[in-house]
């Protein structure tokens, strides 16, 4: 076992035996989505986030942050890789917002070959993300930890959606063609530094649980979902509140001498929004 495998077993508290079969991936994706939270805080702090091995590995696992999806697929795919999976990234475009043209490929997934079978693996996709692999089979409903989504194909295209109430939604389009380190730097940039980029005007974070539940902040107002519907809403009264829900609700580490940060750093980023506590939304 490689020392970025055990540090990376020991931050999920994972003990398991890892194979290379759909029932280590199924594991590692569900126990990644409850551990390793969603979250868009260095773009705002504002930190280069940066995507070679080294980087990643001492942020998402060593310091116990979180990140987005050029980070957690990042970490994840190496994660696979050095198990054995045949595995690399994909890159797609969002289209949850339903704009009316395509937008640039700014999300990245993951494909997995194993037993003779393609799966779609993404741990990156805030609230709405995969908890579990899915088959890449077109007009299949396909069920996770935590809720039901499907794949349609459109010429060389694969479209995600998710079952949400009595519809599906689209969450994001893509193809299979290869892509590179490069793409996703340039991807990963685009994101953070784009000023209509939605991660730069909210703090976004979300981390699901075991027990098919979720909990998310969207800037000072936090929600805790079980069964699809809210059981816990608080608007977080100040800075102090939201600092120590961060850390307690979501284990987000904040101590790291390089990726850490103060409740006083945190006071500057929420100073920039147009959302007041109060009002938080």
């Amino acid at each position: 076992m490689t020392p970025v495998l055990n540090a990376y077993f020991a931050r999920l508290n994972w003990s398991g035996r890892a194979e290379v079969n759909i029932e280590t991936l199924r594991a590692l994706h569900l126990l990644h989505n409850c551990t390793i939270p969603f979250e868009n805080l260095d773009v705002l702090l504002p930190r280069e986030m940066h995507l070679d091995d080294r980087s990643l590995e001492d942020k998402l696992i060593s310091a116990c942050r979180g990140g987005y999806c050029f980070e957690q697929n990042g970490v994840f795919e190496r994660v696979l890789r050095e198990l054995g999976f045949s595995v690399r990234s994909l890159l797609g475009r969002v289209v949850l917002s339903n704009p009316p043209t395509l937008p640039p490929r700014t999300h990245r997934l993951l494909l997995v070959e194993l037993e003779d079978e393609q799966w779609i693996a993404d741990v990156g996709f805030g609230g709405q993300t995969l908890t579990a692999p899915i088959r890449l089979q077109a007009d299949i409903v396909q069920q996770t930890p935590h809720g039901e989504y499907r794949l349609l194909q459109e010429e060389n295209d694969w479209i995600l959606q998710f079952r949400h109430h009595e519809h599906w939604q689209s969450m994001y389009r893509f193809d299979l063609v290869m892509q590179h380190q490069s793409d996703y730097v340039i991807g990963n940039f685009w994101s953070a530094h784009w000023p209509q980029s939605h991660f730069r005007h909210h703090l976004l974070m979300c981390r699901h649980l075991p027990d098919g539940g979720k909990l998310t902040l969207t800037n000072f107002h936090f929600t805790h979902y079980e069964n699809g519907g809210a059981v816990e809403q608080v608007n977080l009264p100040d800075v102090a509140s939201l600092y120590a829900v961060i850390q307690s609700r979501f284990g987000l580490g904040v101590t790291d001498a390089k990726h850490g940060f103060t409740e006083a750093e945190l006071a500057r980023v929420m100073a920039a929004f147009d959302t007041h506590p109060e009002a938080g939304k």
